[in-house]
């Protein structure tokens, strides 16, 4: 039995044409012989909307009741691709996350997935269905209440579902037809790549790029899941992303990655001592809060200032958490700046490369751009800047790295 898994996203199920025109694709698919698995993002800015009324009624809202709200979305348009598909005389049905059961951890609204039981999915496609539609971006908690995998989780949904059914390929359908150097709309030299590696992919999205969820490629990796990121509005072929090795050769820098939902806390005059990293980061890992980058001042009389970076939904959440523990941790001030970005440069052949970082910096300082923290991994450079100097800094390290003409940069 060969089973496609194929993924849409809000923007390609942003009203009932687009749900047409997603259903048209997979009939296409089922009649080449497919059994399909179409994963359903909710429509385009209906998310948004949910956890608007959710942050409304209170900013520090409890997370179970927040992923019963916000997982309606998917709900909806599973149910509508599923009747779409029915008109069309596919046999479809859809499916929701408690009912495959699509099991995940306790974290609610940002879980993750321990379990996927297909024994369901499969004898209905065993009885002739031949598109089961899932809801994306939810599963159900050990206390059986919805449970929502974080922002962009329908990739995560696809990718997982695909490896549970040991699916022969995983196609990411979405508004554009694959993975560019940069976003376009920022710079619109920005040139679609054939090829990129799974550590490529996962470091471009954790650091801000939109296209795929970090997790779902983390899954894609680590099960072997082909994967494709295709276009909903034409049939041009995508971006594949896959293993290093199947790249004949890789690029010093790949892409620009940039996120302006970044937001910086500073502890001030903190006591340097062992234990008081535990002591901060401690409480934020209880309160499921994600810490991005972190730089520690040198000590001066035995007291320091810790700066770290969190998501911007994260922020009054973590702001809360240490105030609540400031008398454990013992610092004197907070100061918070919401007014930030993050700008990366990304690319496996700065394995073998020299000169990225310098190369980086000096593009940056030509452009009066200043630079307030920087982190680095094997094959990535990070760096945090006003926000408003956002989208210069991503087209002017576009242009550093050639990455518009033939993407062969070197260092």
């Amino acid at each position: 039995m060969a089973i496609l898994v194929m993924k849409f996203g809000g923007t390609s199920v942003a009203d009932l044409n687009c749900i047409r025109n997603a259903a048209q694709k997979v009939k296409r698919e089922v009649d080449a012989g497919w059994q399909v698995a179409v994963i359903v993002s909710a429509m385009s800015g209906e998310t948004n909307k949910l956890v608007g009324y959710v942050r409304e009624v209170s900013a520090l809202y409890d997370a179970r009741e927040y992923d019963a709200v916000v997982a309606s979305g998917e709900q909806v348009t599973s149910g509508l691709m599923a009747l779409t598909l029915q008109s069309l005389g596919v046999n479809a049905r859809s499916w929701q996350g408690w009912q495959m059961p699509l099991k995940t951890d306790a974290a609610h609204g940002s879980a993750r997935i321990q379990e996927i039981d297909t024994t369901a999915m499969l004898a209905k496609f065993d009885e002739g269905f031949d598109v089961a539609v899932c809801a994306g971006f939810q599963g159900v908690s050990p206390d059986n209440r919805i449970a929502t995998l974080g922002r962009g989780g329908s990739d995560t949904s696809a990718v997982a579902i695909a490896a549970a059914l040991e699916a022969d390929r995983c196609d990411i359908y979405t508004d554009v037809d694959g993975v560019y150097t940069t976003d376009p709309r920022v710079e619109p030299e920005a040139r679609k790549i054939d090829r990129i590696a799974f550590e490529e992919m996962l470091e471009l999205a954790s650091q801000g790029a939109k296209v795929l969820q970090t997790r779902s490629v983390e899954l894609a990796m680590r099960y072997k899941v082909p994967l494709q990121v295709r276009s909903s509005f034409s049939d041009a072929p995508g971006t594949i992303v896959c293993d290093e090795e199947e790249i004949v050769e890789s690029n010093v820098v790949t892409g620009v990655a940039f996120s302006r939902d970044e937001a910086k806390i500073t502890l001030q005059n903190v006591a340097d001592r062992p234990g008081v990293a535990a002591a901060i980061f401690g409480p934020l890992a209880e309160a499921n809060v994600n810490v991005d980058m972190i730089v520690q001042n040198i000590s001066d009389d035995g007291r320091t200032d810790m700066t770290f970076t969190v998501h911007s939904d994260d922020f009054d959440r973590a702001q809360a958490t240490m105030e609540a523990a400031k008398d454990e941790v013992g610092f004197e001030g907070l100061v918070a700046d919401r007014d930030v970005a993050k700008v990366s440069v990304v690319g496996i052949g700065m394995r073998s490369h020299t000169g990225v970082a310098q190369r980086m910096f000096a593009a940056l300082s030509e452009e009066g751009v200043n630079i307030q923290v920087i982190t680095t991994s094997e094959i990535k450079v990070s760096v945090l800047v006003q926000r408003k100097y956002m989208e210069l800094a991503v087209r002017c390290l576009h242009t550093a790295f050639d990455l518009s003409d033939s993407g062969q940069a070197s260092a």
